[in-house]
């Protein structure tokens, strides 16, 4: 993407931890000036503390584009000291989990131009996916900065309204950490029948990384990519049934993960 606007009026990123820092990492990669760049974090890396951005700098007035990627609990007092910002045409790009478009407005103002954004930290790599939806007073120009601007960390989504992020959050913004986890359980089982625990963790590692490139890159459904690998009576059939158990398996116990995480999500964004 150009970044010229960005450039010219500045980036804003108040909160620079996990997410934060994901983003910012991919935008510096794909090319974005350091100099351009403010960052407001009570506590910085040391990455960040070299990384050539203004660090807890004096703000420009109007930037172009202020990233909110502070904890949910930590908005109300770190957003106000913006607020004045949302007064002019600088657009808000939030990240957080929990908090509503409406809760922003009430802390920012109802004239504020706010696109919610939730990425995954795959961003850090240029591998994340983020789904965005704006307020009513997002313009066209305004959804597309913020697309252009995560399209840097990898790619994006349109949703049709709000409703739709607790989904989101749910499904690709914990996402990650399901699919770690998924890497730990697979590499601790190959361990308990034997395998050395390095080899069983190269092994977890790679059989994740690739299939999950595999299901990406093939025109072919996940079903399909499944049947190919298992023949009928075989040993992955053996594994499948347990996995795939109604019960028991895998499809029950994903959709209470979700639930659980839609659920606590909504509890934050009250």
């Amino acid at each position: 993407m150009s970044f010229d606007k960005i450039s010219d009026r500045g980036l804003v990123i108040l909160g620079c931890g996990r997410m934060g820092g994901a983003i910012l990492q991919g935008l510096l990669k794909g090319g974005l000036p350091a100099a351009s760049v403010w960052v407001v974090d009570p506590n910085p890396s040391d990455w960040l503390k070299e990384s050539g951005v203004n660090l807890n700098a004096d703000l420009p007035e109007n930037p172009a584009v202020v990233l909110v990627a502070v904890k949910p609990q930590m908005m109300a007092d770190a957003l106000p000291q913006l607020s004045a910002m949302a007064e002019g045409d600088t657009l808000f790009v939030t990240v957080a989990a929990g908090i509503t478009i409406e809760g922003y407005e009430k802390m920012l103002g109802k004239q504020a131009r706010l696109v919610r954004a939730m990425p995954n930290t795959p961003a850090a790599i240029g591998r994340g996916v983020t789904a965005i939806v704006g307020n009513p007073n997002a313009t066209g120009d305004d959804l597309d900065t913020a697309d252009a601007l995560m399209t840097g960390v990898g790619q994006v989504v349109r949703l049709d309204d709000e409703e739709q992020m607790n989904a989101v959050i749910g499904v690709s913004g914990s996402g990650p950490a399901y699919v770690f986890h998924l890497i730990e359980v697979m590499a601790a089982a190959g361990e308990a029948e034997g395998l050395d625990p390095d080899l069983a963790l190269r092994l977890a590692k790679a059989t994740v990384g690739g299939a999950g490139q595999l299901a990406e890159d093939s025109d072919e459904t996940p079903s399909k990519l499944r049947e190919n690998v298992t023949s009928p009576g075989g040993t992955t059939a053996a594994a499948l049934e347990v996995l795939m158990d109604p019960e028991t398996g895998m499809p029950p116990l994903m959709r209470k993960a979700v639930a659980a995480n839609i659920a606590r999500n909504r509890e934050l964004g009250k």
